[in-house]
């Protein structure tokens, strides 16, 4: 937590005012009972007006500087706890947009989330509660127990008997509250995941009729969110009772001892007065304590896991000293002796991978399901970094670019479409915020996009649904070959990206793209023959390995593994 709180340093001058006019207040709160005893020994019992006028309107002063110091404390601890609440999710999701996908894939997409919303407002929460009760509480309490012992020591006995049983108990429940919020806010992540997994994937479970199956998942997720809720709520909830029968019997106590030293003359009406709201201030700052104590448990899990993000180191980072990276021909990919396994698999997704993608030239790559294609491409971007081996662009390994550089070169389209809510225009210009209308259109016609799109009213300027699901798996797939189109890269990556499309289309498509590609690399992965058959180069891989490199004719001669992926697509004649 106390790290955390180095992001309250740009808000330092509205926290210290705010810590300044909570100090205000509490002085006020202190002076009024010694000007209401005042009133009543000097004004009301010795009957003396001038007094009660005097001492009157010093104490209606001092409330309403009090007044006035509360609201404004109030104000500059909001602003300041809110700013600081915008910078820690910000620097949260700045660290996560720089993770690598083994990252994410050790968090978990839902707990990143969580931690980046729930998780911050718990901390903010407590830094805007703390700025004002935090300082006020403790120093009411330590100021109204001296104010106490020096109007009545005896008296300050019952109060000082009654503190160990106060902090004991706050020191109990907080220590088996933290454990409890733990809890909570992973059934937190439990519940955000189920909900996530049920949204995007709606049409599977109406697909399959799952909806029931689908709400008594999500009402377990609740059930164990709620029941962990009420365990933590249950046990903090003791600490108020606890309070409340403390504080009424010292409250009792102290009006009974006391009542018998005013009969002996001992102490005088108005101090009586002011020692009794002394102990109603002591005890009332323990019950804001406790309150406090409630809320710190759930903030510091929260402060743990966020910790947790922002200590992370990402397994993919930028070289550490930026140096000129080697050119060699431009846009060529080379894969040398590449290994790699995903993290905590047991077998290697690629074993000694080598392979050259001339510029200028398309390299289809092709094998069975799990073979390692996709792997293979996501190489290239650097979302993995390899074993064993290297992957070179330009002649430089990916490794010795600078990540921005290297993707800068690159237009990938990845095997699942993805569109982000806004216009068609401003998803085409997601790889090139700066393009025109008229760049926009080409890469739509080159896409083979135009026809559906300048069927609807509003052309590129149409509306595009949160995940696109307004839109086709085939239109979907040819908005994002526009989108990598647009921004005319030195390396199109395409990650199984025409199987959506119907034969006729993904004729029209390649026919198009190798007029648009002309000089750039193309890689492409692909599971039908027949859009990567007219390649300059095809790649087969089997379980991991290169089982053979060369063009459609040669690889049918040539490699068994390549001509039964033909067989089973093709009839005899077709194949050749």
């Amino acid at each position: 937590m106390r790290k955390l709180l180095s992001f309250l340093y740009p808000y330092r001058f509205t926290a210290s005012a705010a810590v300044v006019l909570v100090l205000a207040q509490t002085f006020a709160d202190l002076l009024l009972p010694r000007l209401m005893a005042r009133i009543v020994d000097e004004g009301v019992v010795g009957g003396d007006a001038g007094v009660i006028f005097r001492v009157g309107a010093a104490m209606l002063a001092v409330a309403v500087c009090g007044s006035a110091s509360a609201v404004s404390a109030s104000y500059f601890a909001a602003r300041s706890a809110l700013g600081f609440g915008r910078d820690l999710r910000a620097k949260v999701h700045e660290r996560v947009t720089g993770f690598s996908l083994a990252e994410f894939q050790s968090f978990g997409t839902s707990t990143l989330i969580t931690r980046t919303t729930n998780d911050v407002t718990q901390i903010q929460n407590i830094v805007h509660t703390g700025m004002h009760m935090l300082v006020r509480a403790p120093l009411m309490a330590f100021g109204s127990l001296a104010l106490a012992l020096s109007t009545d020591a005896r008296l300050s006995l019952i109060l000082l008997g009654a503190l160990p049983f106060l902090l004991g108990s706050i020191a109990l429940v907080a220590r088996k509250g933290v454990p409890l919020f733990k809890m909570v806010q992973r059934k937190t992540d439990a519940l955000n995941r189920v909900l996530r997994e049920g949204l995007t994937g709606v049409r599977v479970v109406r697909a399959f009729n799952r909806e029931e199956a689908e709400r008594d998942r999500f009402d377990r997720a609740n059930g164990d969110l709620t029941g962990a809720s009420l365990s933590a709520q249950r046990t903090m909830a003791l600490l108020s009772p606890v309070l409340m029968l403390v504080m009424n019997l010292t409250s009792i106590a102290v009006v009974w001892f006391g009542s018998f030293q005013a009969v002996e003359g001992s102490i005088r009406i108005g101090s009586l007065m002011a020692f009794l709201q002394y102990a109603m201030h002591i005890l009332f700052s323990l019950m804001i304590l406790s309150n406090l104590f409630v809320m710190l448990p759930r903030a510091q899990v929260s402060a743990e896991r966020v910790n947790a993000v922002l200590d992370a180191v990402p397994s993919i980072r930028d070289p550490d000293h930026a140096s000129a990276v080697p050119r060699g021909p431009r846009g060529r990919i080379e894969f040398r002796d590449v290994s790699f396994s995903y993290p905590g698999a047991e077998e290697r997704a690629l074993r000694g991978v080598s392979f050259v993608a001339e510029e200028g030239k398309t390299t289809a790559i092709i094998g069975g399901t799990g073979s390692g294609k996709s792997t293979l491409l996501a190489l290239v971007p650097r979302f993995y970094d390899v074993d064993a081996g290297a992957v070179l662009v330009d002649g430089a390994d990916v490794r010795d670019y600078p990540q921005a550089e290297l993707r800068a070169k690159l237009g990938l389209v990845p095997q699942k479409a993805v569109l982000f809510s806004g216009s068609v225009a401003d998803n085409i210009r997601y790889g090139k915020p700066g393009a025109s209308d008229e760049e926009v259109l080409a890469a739509a016609e080159t896409a083979q996009a135009a026809d559906f799109v300048s069927a609807i009213p509003e052309g590129i300027g149409a509306r595009v649904a949160q995940g696109g699901v307004n839109f086709s798996g085939g239109q979907k797939q040819r908005l994002s070959i526009a989108r990598a189109l647009a921004r005319g890269p030195e390396i199109y990556l395409f990650d199984d990206s025409f199987s959506a499309l119907d034969f006729k289309t993904d004729a029209r498509l390649r026919s198009a793209l190798k007029r648009k590609a002309a000089g750039a690399t193309v890689l492409i992965v692909a599971q039908r023959v027949g859009t990567i058959r007219d390649a300059d180069r095809i790649v087969v891989l089997d379980e991991g390995r290169v089982a053979g490199v060369g063009t459609h004719a040669e690889l049918l001669a040539s490699c068994a593994v390549y001509r039964e992926i033909v067989e089973s697509q093709f009839s005899e004649g077709e194949a050749v």
